[in-house]
C-alpha cells in the first residue's frame, strides 16, 4: 500500500523509517517531511493545518493509508475528513482529540470519571484568577486550555509570579486564543514517566514506558524544552505503578471515553507523575511523543505499520503484540541558543556508515538541492541506540553523537542517569 506521513519532525521520521521497513508499504511519501526524509523518500510542501489541502494531497497521490504525526491537524479534524472521502487514517478523531487540544476538556474527563490526577480550577477571569491564587497552596501549576506547542504549562513558584502568569495569559494574550481560558492546579511533587498505548477503541498495546529529559541541562537543569532526550523502558514505572497505572488509569480513561461516546484510535500518550508509588495523570497527548516515538519503535517486535492500520481498523488483536526484551535511548543533538534564539543554516556532518543498533533520527534539518544536509530547527537530529541493557544502548547511542557534528551542536550527557546510576 502506498501511504502519506503528516508531519515534519523526529517523530515522523521514524514513523517514515518504520514504513521503509514494513512488508506492507510498497511506497511511503511524507508532507511536508525534513531533510532526512527528503533522503528517503518524496517530500511534498504542505500546511498541515490545512485539512481541505490534506485531503486533496491525499487523493492526488491516491494513497491507502494516511499517518497522522502532530497535535494540530488531529484537533482540526483532519482524521475525520480523511475518513469522509474513504480513506484510513491513524490517530484520534476530533472529539477524541480534545484530549490534548483542551486542557480543561481533560480535567472535566479526569475528575468526572474519577480518574487520579491535580485537582484544579478552570479560569477566564483574571480577578478571579487572582481571588483563586491568593488562597492557593505554592509552588502552582497554570495551563494555556488550548495547544501551545508544548510551552503553555507554567510553574510558579508564589503569588506575584502566579499572578503575572495569568495576567499575561489572560489579557496580554501571551498564547492567544489558547490562553483565553486557563487552568490552574496543585503542584505534583514525584518523577514524571510516560506511558504510550496504540488504540483500537477498548482494545489497546500498552508500548514500554519511557521517560524524557525536558530541561535544557544537564542534571535537569535550565529551561524546558521539547525534550532533549529519552529511554525506554523506564524503570520509575515499577511493576505496581505498571499495574495501578492500567487498572486506575488507562482501563477508566478508555471506558469514560466509550461511556462519553467517544471512539478512540489512535496514540493515547499519558504523561504521569508517580507521587508516593501513586500514577497521577498530568496531561494526555494524542499522538506519538516526540523524542519518544525514537525509543519506542524500535523496541515493537512486530510491525508498527500493520499495528496502526490494525488500530485505525478496529482490527487490534493485543494478545498478538509482542515487545523486544531490549533498551532504547535517544540523543537529542539540538542548535546552540535553543530554546531561545538559534541560528540555522549550519552544515551537518555525518558517518560513513552506522554501527548495528543506532540511527540518526532527523527532526530540524533541511536537504538543500545539492544534498547537503543543514540545521533548520531548534532540536535538529536525534540519536538512537539499542542494547540489551540501558547502558549498552546509552554507550552506542553517545559513541555515535561523537560521529556526528554541526557547529554549536548541544547534547546532554547524562540521558536516562537516575536509572543508570542504578544499575
Amino acid at each position: 500500500m502506498k501511504v502519506l506521513i503528516i508531519g515534519s519532525g523526529g517523530r515522523e521520521h521514524t514513523l517514515l523509517k518504520a514504513c521503509l521497513e514494513s512488508p506492507l508499504v510498497t511506497e511511503v511519501i511524507a508532507a511536508p517531511g525534513n531533510g532526512g526524509m527528503a533522503a528517503e523518500a518524496s517530500c511534498l510542501p504542505l500546511d498541515v493545518a490545512d485539512i481541505p489541502a490534506t485531503v486533496a494531497l491525499a487523493q492526488a497521490e491516491k494513497v491507502d493509508f494516511v499517518i497522522v504525526g502532530p497535535e494540530v491537524p488531529l484537533s482540526l479534524g483532519v482524521v475525520d475528513a480523511l475518513e469522509a472521502v474513504g480513506i484510513p487514517a491513524y490517530g484520534p478523531n476530533k472529539a477524541a482529540a480534545q484530549l490534548e487540544a483542551s486542557k480543561t476538556f481533560t480535567k472535566d474527563f479526569l475528575l468526572r470519571h474519577s480518574i487520579p490526577t491535580a485537582m484544579g480550577k478552570r479560569i477566564t477571569d483574571i480577578n478571579d484568577a487572582i481571588d483563586y491564587l491568593k488562597d492557593h497552596a505554592y509552588p502552582v501549576v497554570l495551563k494555556a486550555d488550548g495547544l501551545a506547542a508544548g510551552k503553555g504549562v507554567i510553574i510558579s513558584p508564589d503569588f506575584e509570579h502566579a499572578q503575572q502568569v495569568a495576567y499575561d495569559m489572560l489579557i496580554k494574550n501571551t498564547f492567544g486564543k489558547s490562553g483565553h481560558e486557563i487552568l490552574i492546579e496543585e503542584f505534583m511533587d514525584g518523577e514524571e514517566a510516560s506511558i504510550t498505548l496504540m488504540v483500537s477503541g477498548r482494545d489497546y498495546v500498552m508500548l514500554p514506558p519511557s521517560q524524557d529529559h525536558k530541561r535544557i541541562g544537564e542534571g535537569d537543569t535550565g529551561p524546558n524544552t521539547g525534550g532533549m532526550g529519552a529511554y525506554a523502558p523506564a524503570a520509575v514505572v515499577t511493576p505496581e505503578v505498571y499495574q495501578k497505572t492500567i487498572d486506575e488509569i488507562v482501563e477508566p480513561t478508555l471506558a469514560g471515553l466509550e461511556a462519553d461516546g467517544i471512539t478512540f484510535r489512535g496514540t493515547l500518550y499519558i504523561g504521569i507523575m508517580i507521587v508516593k508509588g501513586q500514577p497521577k495523570v498530568v496531561e494526555f497527548n494524542v499522538r506519538f511523543g516526540d523524542p519518544e516515538t525514537q525509543v519506542l519503535l524500535p523496541l515493537l517486535q512486530d510491525d508498527p505499520i500493520k499495528l496502526m492500520l490494525d488500530c485505525a481498523k478496529g482490527q487490534l488483536k493485543p494478545s498478538e503484540v509482542k515487545l523486544k526484551d531490549a533498551y532504547a535511548m535517544v540523543i537529542v543533538g539540538a542548535a546552540q541558543g535553543y530554546p531561545d534564539s538559534y541560528e540555522k543554516g549550519k552544515a551537518i556532518c555525518f558517518p560513513d556508515t552506522l554501527e548495528p543498533d543506532t540511527a540518526i533520527i532527523h527532526a530540524g534539518t533541511k536537504r538543500l538541492e545539492d544534498g547537503t544536509i543543514v540545521t533548520s530547527g531548534g532540536r535538529v537530529l536525534g540519536i538512537t541506540g539499542i542494547g540489551a541493557t540501558l547502558r549498552e544502548a546509552a554507550d552506542k547511542a553517545y559513541a555515535l553523537c561523537g560521529k556526528v557534528h554541526f557547529e554549536g551542536m548541544q547534547i546532554r550527557r547524562d540521558i536516562g542517569h537516575r536509572q543508570l546510576a542504578r544499575e
